[in-house]
């Protein structure tokens, strides 16, 4: 009996019954992918012994010794449109090596790996992938191995984390974002200390994110102090919430720094507990305060809505003389620069992202696994905030004036 030819490429795209076959599963609405198995699995099956086959072919046709077909090896392989049944074409002198998927290989390589890495990042968990890969894909893969792929970003995040900073950077912005994490047993509270940067070529980067029980200053020190090791010499401005003692840490370690208060916190904090009905005018005139010409103007403004407010306004009005010169800083500089330093808003824009990503997640079972979800997240949306500052060029002149040759000696580097 006369064995059957095995298909080959050409055959499968020449094959008017296999072409109507795929025409009809579209037209009644089978799915192209998915866990019941789409129309496009028996197709790739049959594209993918086929070109086993095809290579099989080719190695016999290049080999100068005598050599033939030896059968057929069977297996199963993942891939993005199900579990294939593979047939993998033998030699007898078994030194057929076949590149589609390799011997031992057990994946079709469609991107799983990506695909887990990408879900992982869009906040995830790894039942969650699990259950969307075998939704999507048909695939049943283990959550084991899931893990096993999402723990192998380890030495990019170290890498990342340990990488070596610019000698000087013309903004920092300093903040924390809490999260729950299990330790020893209990969820508890976490601070990720947030380090996000503008050089002075203007150029956003996040420095680093460390996880600490709390948020303190001596915390902060620490993170500071790891800024320094990896190679930050010199900065201008440190924008900073209203944690006590900031300042103070920030100055001990980078004594020349400028420390800017963030106005938006301190508004937040003046009108938290003003009614509904009085909430939008008592905005509207504290912007008057952080929008004047200059701290004389500020402090003229401030004095007449201590004025125009009574009682709530002296209240509120004390609050902004505490802390009255780390506030007006951004008021020897002109508007661009203004913009950049007045607020803590960068950072917690990239909080933002951080957040969209982990809001459907309470807690997280670990520190490593926090960080790496984090990690991941900004790296999957890093055009988002690693990008150029905006007006650079200006600012760049006015940091030249003010600063002169402490500006000027990184820009030669």
């Amino acid at each position: 009996m006369k064995k059957k030819k095995s298909p080959r490429m050409s055959d499968l795209v020449a094959d008017e019954n296999l072409r109507e076959q795929f025409k009809e599963a579209l037209y009644s609405g089978k799915p192209l992918l998915g866990e019941q198995g789409g129309i496009f699995t028996d197709l790739l099956q049959a594209f993918v012994n086929a070109s086993l086959e095809g290579e099989l072919d080719h190695h016999l046709s290049e080999e100068k010794e005598k050599n033939r077909r030896n059968g057929h090896t069977g297996k199963t392989v993942k891939s993005q449109a199900g579990n294939l049944s593979i047939k993998t074409p033998r030699d007898r002198n078994s030194d057929f090596q076949p590149v589609l998927i390799e011997k031992r290989k057990k994946e079709l390589n469609t991107g799983l790996e990506q695909s887990i890495l990408a879900l992982y990042a869009q906040g995830n968990s790894n039942e969650d992938i699990h259950r969307m890969l075998k939704k999507m894909y048909g695939v049943d893969y283990p959550r084991t191995a899931i893990t096993a792929v999402t723990e192998r970003v380890w030495p990019k995040i170290n890498e990342w984390q340990q990488r070596t900073l610019q000698g000087c950077y013309a903004i920092l912005y300093l903040d924390g974002i809490y999260f729950k994490v299990k330790e020893d047993g209990q969820f508890q509270d976490m601070t990720v200390y947030s380090v996000y940067g503008v050089d002075v070529e203007g150029n956003r980067d996040c420095l680093g994110i460390y996880l600490q029980r709390r948020e303190s200053c001596s915390e902060w020190k620490m993170v500071l102090e790891d800024l320094k090791r990896r190679g930050v010499e010199d900065v201008f401005f440190v924008c900073i919430d209203g944690l006590p003692g900031f300042k103070k840490v920030i100055n001990e370690e980078f004594e020349k720094a400028i420390v800017q208060r963030c106005i938006v916190h301190k508004v937040r904090n003046s009108v938290r507990y003003a009614s509904d009905k009085e909430l939008k005018k008592l905005c509207k005139d504290l912007r008057v305060i952080y929008s004047s010409a200059n701290r004389q103007q500020a402090e003229l403004a401030l004095n007449e809505f201590e004025h125009k407010w009574g009682k709530g306004g002296q209240r509120i009005a004390k609050l902004w003389r505490k802390d009255w010169d780390d506030l007006m800083q951004f008021m020897d500089y002109s508007q661009p620069l203004r913009k950049m330093i007045y607020t803590t808003n960068p950072v917690e824009n990239l909080h933002r992202i951080i957040r969209k990503i982990t809001k459907s997640k309470g807690a997280w079972t670990s520190k490593n696994a926090l960080i790496k979800q984090i990690y991941m997240a900004l790296m999957q949306n890093e055009k988002s905030w690693k990008r150029k500052a905006y007006s650079w060029k200006s600012i760049q002149q006015e940091l030249e004036i003010k600063f002169g040759q402490r500006f000027t000696k990184w820009i030669d580097k």
